[in-house]
């Protein structure tokens, strides 16, 4: 099956739909595909075999591309539809496996190439008009309904990646059976296009040593996009300092900007000896921390998607502390985490309950890995991705 991918985003950066995105084609290939995979100029280059890579321009003067939809993002986009009417024009597909806003173009070019459509919808993109204060205008919000709705009533098999998503495109769709749920749970390292698979000690070395004052280590690691809940983790840092202040918190990843915004914020709350940042590191380095962890956090504060860590979190076999939102417990129960309220006292709580040696953290531990065996691990991701490949042809 010869598939052309396209994914309108700086790949690979380490953020979640990259991931998403790069394990997609990685398994892709892996039974049987052919692909030519069409992106933005940004990012960095990965190493999947048989896979041809289409790059437009990076633009890079105008600065990196966000997350979220921005006016930059528009503009790029551009340039993706000319390129993909481009490749459709070249080669003949039996499948175009588009990702986020590209299944528009996807939807408009169908009826003139005649080829199957697979949409990988990662989240409902009218929702992330509205949650990342694009707009609020419900004529723009409303057109970006019709257009998705329109989408998903053209493609022929449909991805979603959570539950929720799931539960939404069947509302949308009700009684079809072409919506096809696949959770974002590989953990396999990122092939860096160039970089050895080898790891030496240089490569791993961490960029901002863990104090040993750290008896007990929280570590955070994503970005610090304000849904993370980074603020409410920080607000609780004091209350878990006053009675315990052998516990430290590491909170790997974020831009320069976010990471000097927290570190304000943990100056004022005369904490700065209990929290470091990293900033933005290499998966590698991310997982080395996640790794020398007493307990992991997942402090968000809103949203309705799965975020990605949650799935190697499960399968860490270290206490996890996650908010008690539905973007966590259409996953997550309290036989396999601490759930807490997402407010600054029960995040409080659930990292002191955690750290206690006497407490439930190592049966929720175990009782968490038995479910990402059981339900997310590869061979599982593999033959889900195989059935959609298998309805298509």
């Amino acid at each position: 099956m010869k598939l052309l991918v396209v994914a309108p985003q700086p790949f690979f950066s380490p953020r979640g739909t990259p991931f998403s995105v790069y394990y997609r084609t990685l398994i892709s290939v892996e039974l049987g595909c052919e692909i030519d995979f069409l992106t933005y100029g940004q990012g960095e280059n990965v190493d999947i075999p048989n896979v041809r890579f289409y790059r437009t321009p990076p633009f890079s003067f105008l600065g990196p591309i966000k997350l979220g939809p921005s006016a930059l993002k528009l503009f790029h986009d551009i340039f993706i539809f000319f390129w993909m009417l481009w490749l459709l024009i070249r080669n003949k597909y039996d499948v175009v496996h588009v990702h986020e806003e590209a299944v528009f173009f996807a939807t408009f070019l169908k009826p003139l190439f005649r080829f199957k459509l697979l949409y990988d919808m990662h989240s409902s993109l009218p929702q992330q008009l509205t949650n990342f204060n694009f707009t609020k205008s419900k004529f723009l919000i409303n057109t970006f309904r019709w257009l998705e709705d329109k989408s998903l009533a053209k493609s022929e098999a449909i991805i979603t990646i959570c539950p929720d998503l799931f539960d939404y495109v069947n509302k949308v769709l009700p009684g079809n059976n072409k919506n096809f749920l696949i959770e974002n749970s590989i953990l396999e390292p990122v092939r860096i296009a160039g970089c050895s698979t080898v790891q030496n000690e240089e490569a791993n070395a961490l960029p901002v040593a863990i104090p040993a004052t750290f008896k007990h280590i929280a570590v955070y690691a994503g970005t610090l996009e304000s849904y993370q809940g980074i603020d409410l983790l920080i607000d609780a840092i004091p209350l878990i300092k006053e009675k315990n202040p052998d516990i430290g918190f590491v909170i790997v990843g974020g831009t320069r900007e976010q990471v000097e915004k927290f570190q304000r914020q943990a100056n004022a709350l005369n904490v700065t000896d209990n929290v470091i940042f990293t900033g933005r590191v290499a998966q590698n380095i991310a997982r080395t921390y996640s790794n020398l962890a007493t307990i992991l956090l997942s402090p968000r504060s809103s949203g309705t998607n799965t975020p990605l860590k949650i799935y190697e979190q499960l399968a860490s076999s270290i206490p996890l502390v996650a908010t008690a939102i539905y973007s966590h417990t259409q996953v997550l129960t309290d036989d396999v985490a601490f759930l807490v309220e997402p407010t600054p006292q029960d995040i409080a709580r659930g990292v002191l309950e955690a750290t206690n040696p006497n407490g439930a953290g190592k049966e929720k531990a175990i009782n968490a890995l038995n479910l990402y065996n059981k339900e997310y691990a590869r061979p599982v991701y593999v033959k889900k991705l195989q059935t959609v490949l298998e309805y298509l042809s």
